[in-house]
């Protein structure tokens, strides 16, 4: 019938279960839009403490009128929203029937607005469509005896839509959405809009911290962890640690000895060695797994799907997020590491490496 009544029994028959895995969620920081210039139907996403939906319509027809639904947790979802029934206009179902279509219709399954008069011919067809002695014209529009679930039902199963076509982005929002005279291809095409937001936020999604704090690691902790020296240790502070990430800082410096060939009156930080900085951040992740990471070297397996972005330069300050790719497993640590300067991706690499005990006389 449309609605969504049947799928959550039978979610709610089998169970659910809550997985160990943190669920990833996008959290909205600033108004996202979408608007159909045809349609005139408009999408807006805009913050909130949780996810919040509100719709309206108007189809410009006396019968429906304009309607409103809202919920304001996804928690009211399964008694508000989820017995929603889809609904159609009358003279949307006599095109279909002149084409030969909806032989499998129910006047029982679907909501019909009779938004035009009924004439003997028009009720003929539909008797014999649904296969009906009698049809009729409820005091409220509607065809046949069909009573609603809520009043402006047609508002709630357009919310209905719009939840289920925002899911196809992949992961739960934090946010409201407005969503004016939604329809299937507006909210497809907001929620293709607010995808490749979201893919692109990830890849400029640069760590934000307050440098004056403390640090996790400084470097004499760093020195403590890893085995490298300068001039080729190439990080200065641990920021954040997790079981799944670490994010570490350079200050890059006209110091730097490699700025003397690289160039001569040119200075840039060679990519080879902004890698090398992000393994040996991801290195103290990995080196944080066990006891003695003292004893421990750190050797590169694979680098993959290199991408250099932007310029480093003397002055800069370099932001490395190394999040893994799947669990630690035997010493070994595959990673993706992003190198960041002023909220801009500079580099980016897919990192695969093993730490090895050392063999001590």
């Amino acid at each position: 019938d449309g609605s969504s009544k049947f799928f959550v029994e039978a979610i709610e028959k089998v169970g659910i279960q809550e997985q160990e895995a943190s669920r990833e969620e996008y959290v909205v920081t600033e108004v996202i839009s979408y608007v159909d210039d045809k349609s005139g139907s408009e999408i807006m996403l805009m913050p909130a403490d949780e996810y919040q939906l509100t719709t309206m319509v108007d189809f410009g027809t006396k019968i429906l009128g304009t309607q409103n639904a809202s919920i304001k947790s996804i928690s009211e979802f399964k008694d508000e929203i989820s017995d929603s029934r889809t609904f159609s206009f009358l003279h949307e179902i006599e095109m279909l029937l002149e084409h030969g279509l909806i032989k499998g219709g129910d006047l029982n399954n679907a909501i019909v607005y009779v938004d035009k008069e009924l004439s003997p011919e028009t009720m003929e067809k539909l008797r014999k469509a649904f296969n009906k002695d009698n049809i009729s014209v409820k005091s409220n529009g509607i065809l046949d005896n069909l009573t609603l679930h809520h009043p402006n039902e047609a508002a709630r199963h357009k919310l209905l839509d719009v939840i289920g076509d925002l899911a196809l982005v992949g992961m739960p929002i934090k946010g409201k959405v407005i969503a004016n005279k939604p329809g299937h291809f507006v909210n497809t095409q907001f929620a293709k809009k607010l995808k490749k937001i979201i893919k692109l936020e990830k890849r400029n999604n640069v760590p934000n911290f307050d440098l004056s704090k403390p640090p996790v690691k400084d470097i004499h902790q760093i020195m403590a962890m890893l085995p490298h020296r300068p001039p080729f240790l190439l990080v200065d502070k641990i920021l954040e640690i997790t079981d799944t990430g670490v994010v570490g800082l350079k200050n890059v410096t006209m110091n730097e000895p490699f700025f003397v060939g690289h160039f001569p009156g040119a200075p840039v930080m060679p990519g080879v060695l902004q890698v090398e900085a992000m393994a040996q951040t991801g290195g103290i992740l990995v080196l944080s797994t066990v006891p003695d990471p003292e004893n421990y070297l750190t050797y590169f397996m694979k680098i993959d799907n290199v991408r250099f972005k932007q310029q480093v330069l003397p002055g800069d300050t370099l932001i490395f997020k190394l999040d893994l790719l799947s669990p630690i497993r035997r010493g070994i640590c595959h990673m993706q590491g992003s190198a960041y300067v002023n909220g801009k991706l500079v580099s980016e690499a897919e990192l695969m490496a093993q730490i090895v005990k050392v063999k001590k006389d």
